[in-house]
């Protein structure tokens, strides 16, 4: 079995994985980021992976589009800590724009935390330890700008957005019309996302968004019928390998017809009453619902997350026998100086961005 774990993570090493012609995938520990090249050449990244991830994008990217081609731009499906741990690090070094979704902006500046999470619901390792997950929004330093109202997708001439809320408020994914690639961010996912042991088997199936962190059951329905209805033939999502062909038509379609019985949870904070959003973010919140599991489940899955990230800082280290401080390089953030941030039209005095964002919530 040892032997077995070894060669799984060993596996997710691999720097990156193809999805479709101009598209690559990586993996951070258990979530995904996409690499979209466009046929002149330019490109930009989707989604920015976890805390300390930023080294390993970037040099992930210079292996496939050289060290004087930086992307025109990142791209967010929506701003959870596991999508945009390396966002400041990147869009400094890079010098490049971060577009959004307007309903993300909340979570994005400091001004509200997302709903919180709700680890009672899904079973499994991920879902478990969700109440440890950082909850606090980043505060961004940098060109923050909106997505075109009009769908269009600023540097990618052949993509267009769709608003698929529900995991998040403003949750967003792209699809490439011509060949129907979708990029679906967390709408919905191509692995079991509360079961840490699906994080190391990878296990290919559809599945509804990451329960534990779903504010809105009924616009996460809707969301996944509407991209069930553009029948994708290929689909990479934050959480999973991609999936094509008959076996994601047959699952999505199944999905979107049963989101009731194979995604909803059967009780939960979320399940009856959702919460309620704006754009100045989390506006009202139901009650807490008690957690009947006991938190200390929660070690599988902390156990086996932390042996792929254990391992894939081994590996990074390897080189020198032992586990050093990694070194900064030209453009990388310095955490401790506060810069001022504009986003679209509204100026928003900026703090300190937290290295590890803590585990409370600043609501309103």
């Amino acid at each position: 079995m040892q032997d077995q774990i070894q060669q799984i993570l060993q596996q997710k090493q691999q720097s990156t994985f193809p999805v479709a012609p101009g598209i690559l995938g990586m993996e951070i520990v258990f979530v995904n980021l996409y690499f979209v090249e466009n046929p002149d050449g330019s490109w930009v990244l989707v989604d920015a992976g976890l805390y300390a991830s930023a080294d390993r994008i970037r040099k992930a990217a210079e292996e496939k589009f050289g060290k004087s081609n930086p992307p025109k731009a990142i791209l967010l499906t929506h701003g959870h800590f596991d999508h945009v741990g390396a966002l400041q690090t990147l869009a400094d070094y890079w010098n490049v724009p971060v577009f959004t979704h307007p309903l993300e902006l909340p979570y994005l500046t400091g001004m509200s935390s997302y709903p919180p999470p709700d680890s009672s619901v899904g079973g499994g390792g991920m879902a478990y330890m969700s109440f440890m997950y950082p909850k606090k929004p980043i505060k961004f330093h940098g060109r923050l700008e909106t997505l075109p109202p009009d769908g269009s997708v600023p540097f990618m001439p052949e993509w267009k957005w769709l608003e698929t809320p529900g995991h998040t408020p403003g949750h967003v994914s792209f699809f490439r019309e011509h060949d129907r690639v979708l990029l679906v961010g967390d709408a919905f996912v191509t692995r079991k996302p509360e079961s840490a042991l699906a994080v190391l088997t990878q296990k290919k199936e559809v599945c509804g968004p990451p329960a534990y962190f779903t504010p809105d059951w009924a616009a996460a329905k809707a969301s996944v019928q509407k991209l069930a209805s553009i029948r994708p033939l290929v689909a990479a999502s934050g959480h999973g390998l991609p999936m094509q062909g008959q076996e994601l038509e047959q699952q999505l379609s199944e999905l979107a017809r049963l989101f009731d019985q194979l995604a909803v949870p059967n009780k939960g904070r979320y399940v009856n009453h959702p919460a309620i959003t704006d754009e100045s973010g989390v506006v009202e919140l139901p009650p807490t619902v008690k957690n009947t599991v006991p938190k200390v489940l929660a070690t599988a899955g902390l156990v086996a997350l932390a042996g792929m990230a254990a391992y894939s800082v081994a590996k990074r280290s390897q080189h020198n026998g032992k586990l050093r401080q990694r070194k900064r390089w030209p453009g990388q953030a310095h955490t401790q100086h506060a810069t001022n941030a504009t986003v679209g039209n509204l100026y928003h005095p900026s703090g300190d961005y937290l290295d590890m964002p803590d585990a409370t919530n600043n609501y309103p």
